[in-house]
């Protein structure tokens, strides 16, 4: 837990810490109790909250009467009091968030990401669909412009966050040093920020926790790509970069145990294993869904499925469209479902290497909560998750001294575009003990 102090350079600190703990309050505290909770003097609390109600961030919710003392007013978070929008970039679909205070989605859209065209076009892409949200915003739910803080965007790395700059992502064509967030600022005339995908997924888990159940746990990331975002003592981790959590060379497989070789030379990784796009290609190879539906099944799926979707325009059949791939794995998963022996047993060999490399991300950080999300987590979610948790649970690999629970992510489909947004929130309300030195060096 943050604590505060009570040099007059370091309000902004303060209010802060002040903030997060009334977030982090789901009944609410009084200003006692924020005075105990932060070490904060009373005078400083009280200035805090005053502040705090001035921009009507906080609000005052009726008494609390403990013994004979004077009744204690009790502040609880407005989720009101601003808006934050959050964008997920990936390279099949962009999903666009608009997030209260509070971190909950209150308007959403989604819409295909444009192929093969450039940068520049997919900005323009992104920057309609974001004056169209915030207009519908201002018209159906009163949320007016000045109240939205700012855009995150999350982005498939490597990223350059001092700069802003999306740097060679893979199966984004062109974007080679591409200044995301400033041109996007300079379009929208609000502040953005840019953060990796898998560290702003895990974000959205941590700014949606109470009490201290938030603050160790590791989220696995499953998209076209694998990642771990980790956070640790209520923070996420970034690393020197900014660009930690690439686990897909993480090797889960031998090759006498079906590891399949690597672009890096070498069988079994992780992120190769676990490809959706191998997995739906071999399944398509194999016949899968041939004798249920006369050819209706996964290699169908392929094509036939691929059009479905939000949006308009249809991509390709061709799963190497990775917006088509999307409505193949689903179909994958839907052919797993119902018992067709192929798919089930891609699935079940997908949730055995995810457990492998669970197991070894849980004794490496000693976290004792995985969280599970992304993209491609949703369509197996109820086929894998409880398979996962219990291989994990049962591994003779599994050292460390306490439990390990596998969860899915509470935000679902939308969580990275949620973290992206709660990035917003956080850089303006998230106490940061590294600007107290900042200050101190000005």
């Amino acid at each position: 837990m943050r604590r505060g102090t009570n040099l007059l350079a370091v309000g902004g600190f303060n209010q802060a810490v002040v903030l997060d703990l009334i977030r982090r309050a789901p009944d609410g505290l009084s200003r006692v109790e924020l005075a105990r909770a932060s070490g904060l003097s009373p005078q400083t609390i009280g200035n805090v909250v005053r502040r705090l109600l001035d921009d009507e961030v906080v609000l005052e919710t009726g008494k609390q009467v403990n013994g004979r003392g004077k009744p204690r007013t009790i502040l609880r978070l407005d989720p009101r009091g601003g808006y934050a929008i959050g964008v997920h970039l990936d390279p099949a679909l962009i999903s666009f968030v608009l997030t209260d205070l509070d971190g909950a989605v209150v308007a959403r859209r989604i819409h295909r990401t444009p192929v093969a065209v450039s940068p520049t076009q997919v900005l323009d892409a992104i920057e309609r669909a974001i004056e169209s949200l915030l207009a519908e915003a201002a018209e159906s739910l009163a949320v007016p412009r000045e109240r939205v803080l700012g855009v995150g965007i999350a982005a498939p790395g490597p990223i350059d966050r001092e700069r802003g700059v999306v740097d060679d992502p893979p199966l984004l064509r062109g974007w080679s040093e591409v200044p995301l967030r400033d041109d996007l600022a300079r379009r929208l005339g609000m502040p953005v920020v840019l953060e990796k995908d898998v560290t702003a997924a895990a974000a959205a888990e941590l700014w949606g926790q109470t009490g201290h159940d938030g603050d160790d746990f590791a989220f696995f990331y499953y998209g076209s790509g694998v990642g771990l975002g980790i956070v640790l003592d209520h923070a996420v981790v970034r690393g020197a970069s900014a660009n930690p959590g690439d686990i897909g060379h993480t090797i889960v497989r031998d090759s006498t145990e079906g590891g399949v070789p690597c672009e890096c030379g070498r069988t079994g990784c992780l992120g190769e294993q676990t490809s959706p796009l191998r997995l739906v290609r071999r399944a398509a190879g194999a016949g899968a869904g041939a004798g249920a539906g006369g050819g209706g099944g996964v290699g169908a799926g392929v094509g036939a499925g691929a059009g479905a979707g939000v949006g308009a325009g249809a991509p390709s059949a061709d799963v190497d469209d990775p917006r088509a791939l999307f409505d193949a794995f689903g179909a994958l998963a839907d052919r797993a479902e119902a018992g067709e022996p192929v798919a089930v047993a891609l699935i079940e060999a997908l949730g055995a290497d995810i457990a492998t490399a669970l197991v070894r991300f849980a004794d490496l950080l000693d976290v004792d909560r995985i969280v599970c999300g992304g993209p491609f987590w949703e369509p197996v979610e109820r086929l894998l998750l409880d398979r996962v948790e219990r291989a994990v649970r049962t591994s003779p690999a599994l050292v460390t001294p306490h439990p390990v629970r596998i969860v899915s992510s509470a935000a679902g489909a939308d969580v990275t575009a949620v973290g992206a947004a709660c990035q917003v929130l956080d850089a303006l309300y998230s106490p940061r003990p590294a600007n107290l030195l900042l200050a101190a060096q000005a």
